[in-house]
C-alpha cells in the first residue's frame, strides 16, 4: 500500500521545523529516521497534511554528558548510540538493550527520540527511560519544557507532546556506583517487538524493575530489602497487577509467567553486576 498524498518539508533548523508545527498543528508529522512513521504512512494509519523532515538538522545529532545524565539529541540514531565508546560505562542498561532493537539496518536510521515519540509499549528505549527515571525535553514556538518519563508516555502510541511541540532531546541518567543493570526480553524472532521486556536496576538495598510489552506503557516497581521468598511474591503480585491481555502473539497467562521467570533472572543478573 502507498501513503495518501502529503506535502513534504526538509528542515535545516529546529526553528524552521517549529514554525511549521505552529502553522499546521495536528496536520503535521515529524520524521527523523522514519522507521516508525513510514510504515504507518504506507498503511494509512496516519494521513498528515505535511511531513516535517528534521533528519538533516545536524545541530540535533549529538550525544553528550550533561550533569548527571547523558543527553541525546532528536536526530541521533540508535546505531550511533550503540557505537558510542562510552555507552557501556555511562549507560549500561541501554548497552544491553540496544542490540535487541530491530536490526542493524533499522538502528542505523531509527533515532532514539523517535522511538520514544512512537511510544510503542513493547519498545526497548521507552522501557529503559522509564526504569531509569529519565526526562524528555520538548520545545515549541511558545515554550520549552521538560517532562519525566512517567509523565511523557501516557498510553499506547500516546504521549504528552502537544501538536506544536517537538522532542528536542532525551536525558538518560548516568550509571551510578554500586548499582547493577540488566535487560532481557523475549520475542518470536530476534528484532521483533518484545512479547515481554524487562529492565532491572539493583543495589544492596533496593530492586527496581521495569516491564514492557504487557500493559499499554512501561510499568516500573521498586522494592526494598527483598529476600528470595519476598522476591517471588513481589513478582507474582506485579505480574497480576499489569492486567495483561491475550493477543495474536501470546496469552496474558504466558506474559505473567514471563514476568515472574524472566523478572527473577534479570534481577539476579543486576544484583551480580552490583556486587
Amino acid at each position: 500500500m502507498k501513503p495518501a498524498s502529503f506535502d513534504y518539508a526538509r528542515c535545516d533548523s529546529a526553528d524552521e521545523a517549529l514554525a511549521l508545527l505552529k502553522e499546521h498543528g495536528d496536520e503535521a508529522r515529524i520524521m527523523a529516521g522514519g522507521q516508525s512513521l513510514m510504515p504507518m504512512l504506507n498503511m494509512r494509519l496516519v494521513r498528515p497534511a505535511i511531513v516535517v523532515d528534521i533528519s538533516a538538522i545536524a545541530a540535533l545529532s549529538y550525544c553528550r554528558v550533561e550533569g548527571a545524565a547523558v543527553e541525546i539529541g532528536a536526530t541521533f540514531t540508535q546505531g550511533a548510540l550503540e557505537a558510542w565508546p562510552e555507552v557501556g560505562r555511562r549507560l549500561p542498561l541501554l548497552a544491553a538493550a540496544l542490540p535487541e532493537i530491530g536490526h542493524f539496518q533499522t538502528r542505523n536510521r531509527g533515532t532514539v527520540c523517535g522511538s520514544l515519540c512512537h511510544a510503542d509499549p513493547s519498545s526497548e528505549l521507552p522501557l529503559c527511560l522509564a526504569t531509569l527515571g529519565g526526562e524528555v525535553v520538548l520545545r515549541s514556538a511558545r515554550r520549552r519544557r521538560t517532562l519525566k518519563a512517567a509523565d511523557f508516555q501516557l498510553g499506547l502510541l500516546t504521549t504528552a507532546r502537544e501538536p506544536d511541540e517537538m522532542v528536542m532531546a532525551v536525558r538518560y541518567p548516568l550509571a551510578r556506583a554500586g548499582f547493577g543493570y540488566a535487560f532481557r526480553e523475549i520475542a518470536r524472532r530476534h528484532g521483533d517487538f518484545a512479547i515481554v521486556a524487562l529492565a532491572a536496576i539493583c543495589n544492596g538495598a533496593t530492586v527496581r524493575l521495569g516491564v514492557g510489552g504487557v500493559a499499554d506503557r512501561p510499568v516500573v516497581r521498586e522494592w526494598a530489602n527483598l529476600d528470595a521468598g519476598g522476591l517471588a511474591d513481589a513478582l507474582n503480585e506485579f505480574a497480576w497487577g499489569l492486567d495483561g491481555s491475550d493477543d495474536i502473539h501470546a496469552t496474558a497467562r504466558y506474559r505473567r509467567e514471563m514476568v515472574r521467570r524472566l523478572g527473577k533472572k534479570v534481577i539476579e543478573e543486576a544484583r551480580r553486576c552490583a556486587s
